[in-house]
């Protein structure tokens, strides 16, 4: 089916859009300028969407809201917010009627005509997705062409459809809910890793591996860049035909990479990031010219360079690790107060996040962490902590979990590693501040999801900012 004859379609389409969110209210908008008859529907009540529910009445778009939100769904088309299961009865049965489950990042991948680069994993995804679009954008001031950047980050892009261009791209971070039932994938898709993550949410990590596998599975995906130094990723790379860009902090030579015909590399040599294209060896970026700190952020530029290889050049890759500073949440340096530097790295919200933040800093932090429970094992946790960490304080949903984790530890249990527990954080960051002395360090990375507490991991960093910046 044709792009137009898709649009087409939509006129006169009973459609509900189930869940009204930040990608949604947009979606809705796009199906009415189309012509859909749109149903809105949401577990909050009239009174909870406020403002949001009084603007879709006057657009004409009624409203099923409350605890049976999913009750009686009778469409052509329902579009799932990424956060509901595919498999929820009420959407099993609409499909059994004939109704196509479908949802807002699909419907995009359909019919964008630009060039998509998809970045997905279980860390990662934020910077790298903002790595590559100002990578991009430096490369477009060349060669014309805008670059887009949303998904799972930023603006939604949907209704940005009609202004753009076979010349454009659309760099899009794209989560595991929303690459559950995807069936079209990226052009140039990544995987950055794949570690034990929304366990709550997926029945199993079977499960969630093949969701992250959509990036890549489908067509037009033509290459597929991944972590030689993460089973699951590796694995996705040996399996896959089409041609792949292995990456590794830990290989020094594309010769250990094992590389079929076709497959590229990036690495770091004696302070250099290489990237090997198949017949050559070229240098693209000093290390010491990263501004950002770790390890982990080395494999996200290198990640970059090789979403970005054939559009950008190494000067467009140096001018941003010459310049940017990072993004807000992640290892961003708050304020120097007393003696003590603080960092908000909200978005750590697995222990792999946590883990890569400690490793990025020289020092050894006072560590806040705890949140909401994700279901994910906490013993690597509590291995990073005493590695990194010169006390731990606890806080939120899994505060008790962590504990247990930590407890059999060594360096726990000869006072080597104290450990404390606030149940609220507004206590959790007060008490890390008054055990913190001149020259230390005092770092938020929860190694959880928000949610327990906060309405996101901005809203949590916002807070901690907040608390931090009126002591």
């Amino acid at each position: 089916m044709s792009d137009l004859k898709r649009l087409r379609d939509l006129k006169g389409k009973r459609i509900d859009v189930v869940g009204i969110g930040v990608s949604n209210l947009p979606l809705i908008d796009f199906l009415l300028d189309f012509g859909a008859d749109v149903c809105a529907r949401d577990k909050k009540t009239e009174a909870e969407l406020g403002e949001i529910a009084d603007d879709l009445v006057a657009k004409g778009v009624p409203l099923v809201l409350g605890d049976s939100y999913l009750e009686n769904i009778d469409a052509d088309m329902i579009f799932r917010s990424p956060g509901l299961r595919p498999d929820l009865p009420a959407f099993v049965s609409a499909q059994e009627r004939g109704a196509e489950l479908t949802s807002e990042m699909e419907l995009f991948l359909e019919l964008t005509p630009a060039t998509v680069i998809g970045i997905t994993g279980s860390d990662g995804k934020t910077t790298t997705t903002t790595l590559t679009g100002l990578i991009l954008t430096e490369a477009c001031k060349r060669s014309g062409g805008r670059v887009w950047v949303g998904g799972n980050i930023g603006t939604p892009l949907l209704g940005k459809i009609s202004q753009m261009t076979e010349r454009d791209f659309a760099v899009v971070e794209l989560s595991s809910f929303q690459l559950q039932t995807a069936k079209r994938s990226a052009h140039i898709a990544a995987v950055t890793n794949v570690t034990p993550n929304h366990l709550n949410w997926h029945v199993d990590m079977k499960e969630y591996e093949r969701a992250k596998a959509n990036i890549f599975a489908h067509a037009p995906n033509r290459r597929l860049v991944v972590n030689a130094e993460n089973d699951v990723t590796l694995a996705f790379g040996r399996k896959t035909a089409q041609p792949k860009t292995y990456f590794s902090s830990k290989k020094h030579f594309h010769e250990e990479f094992s590389l079929e015909a076709g497959d590229h590399a990036v690495y770091e040599r004696d302070g250099a990031v290489l990237l090997w294209d198949g017949a050559c060896e070229c240098a693209i970026l000093s290390v010491a010219d990263i501004i950002l700190p770790g390890k982990h952020n080395l494999e996200n530029y290198m990640t970059a360079i090789a979403l970005t290889e054939g559009y950008a050049t190494a000067e467009d890759v140096v001018k941003v690790a010459t310049t940017f500073t990072g993004v807000a949440h992640r290892l961003e340096r708050i304020r120097v107060h007393e003696g003590v530097t603080y960092y908000n790295s909200s978005i750590d919200s697995t222990p792999t996040r946590t883990t890569a933040a400690l490793s990025a800093l020289t020092e050894r932090p006072i560590v806040i962490c705890g949140g909401y429970d994700k279901n994910v094992p906490f013993e690597p946790l509590a291995d990073a902590l005493c590695a990194r960490a010169k006390a731990v304080v606890l806080t939120g949903a899994t505060a008790s979990k962590i504990r247990v984790a930590l407890e059999p530890k060594k360096e726990v249990q000869n006072g080597m590693l104290p450990v404390y527990e606030y149940p609220d954080f507004t206590e959790a960051v007060l008490f890390a501040k008054s055990i913190a002395q001149k020259g230390d360090t005092v770092l938020l990375s929860p190694a959880c999801a928000s949610f327990d507490a906060f309405k996101n991991f901005e809203d949590r960093g916002n807070t901690f900012r907040r608390i931090v910046e009126h002591f």
